[in-house]
């Protein structure tokens, strides 16, 4: 009887035992935790990065096919020259100042185009019944590019028209960043930022010896002359990455080259 009642008492766990154990299924239950908060930081940034690397290509797309459009309908296409000039484009991009008085040279003269300014002139809809052309416009303002489309009208200034009627289109751009924001940047993405500031727009203008850089000596660096126009974007982010805090940047490259002719 004394037996059976000792192998009783030896059935079941100490206090110290139990308290390890509960020890040990903390420990595990912490660290699952921490794994699973891990990865849904993780998947959040990642996520956040394909929503602005989205938005960035549908930008990216759009600007390459308005600049593909430029000129058209080119003068060429009349067999006599229209009396009213918002019936055909007069040069796949517009300048300003003195738009169609006075030609201009990109990066000296011209205010429009630029490195994060461009105004190009097209027939939005070539089915369209209205004759009339239109004005594109894309300028970086701070960290929003901006886009407009309005009706040319031959006697204005094309910076003047289309400037009270941009709209936000690509947001988080950080082609023109702070020199402190670019430092930065430079940390994690050197490439991308080599000398500073990344012109959205570069210019390529016809030459004798084919395409080059509208800013050479010896080119005719005109906006009337523009054959092609390479394109970067960079996009930040709007969320640091959630592990190490640091910004999240996107680049994207395009080069459009317009079809129409302007002779």
């Amino acid at each position: 009887m004394k037996s059976s009642q000792t192998n009783l008492r030896a059935v079941g766990f100490s206090l110290l035992e139990l308290m390890t154990a509960l020890t040990i299924f903390l420990v595990i239950c912490g660290v699952a935790f921490e794994l699973l908060t891990v990865a849904m930081k993780k998947y959040q940034s990642e996520s956040q990065v394909l929503n602005t690397f989205q938005e960035a290509r549908f930008g990216m797309d759009q600007v390459v096919r308005d600049i593909d459009d430029a000129g058209y309908p080119p003068l060429n296409e009349y067999t006599s020259q229209p009396s009213n000039s918002t019936v055909y484009a007069l040069a796949p991009i517009a300048w300003s100042p003195n738009y169609s008085t006075s030609t201009c040279a990109i990066g000296t003269t011209c205010t429009t185009p630029s490195g994060f300014d461009i105004i190009l002139e097209t027939k939005v809809d070539p089915t369209s019944s209205s004759a009339t052309v239109q004005w594109i416009r894309y300028k970086l303002t701070g960290s929003t590019l901006y886009r407009a489309i309005v009706d040319k009208d031959g006697g204005t200034d094309p910076d003047g028209t289309t400037s009270g009627q941009l709209v936000p289109y690509v947001q988080n751009v950080v082609n023109n960043a702070s020199p402190a924001q670019i430092a930065q940047f430079q940390i994690d993405y050197p490439a991308m930022f080599p000398s500073g500031p990344v012109a959205i727009f570069d210019y390529l203008c016809d030459s004798l010896t084919g395409p080059q850089e509208c800013t050479n000596v010896g080119v005719d660096n005109s906006p009337e002359n523009v054959r092609a126009v390479g394109i970067t974007l960079i996009i930040m982010s709007p969320f640091p990455d959630a592990q190490t805090g640091r910004p999240k940047l996107v680049e994207l490259k395009g080069l459009a080259t317009r079809i129409n002719n302007d002779d």
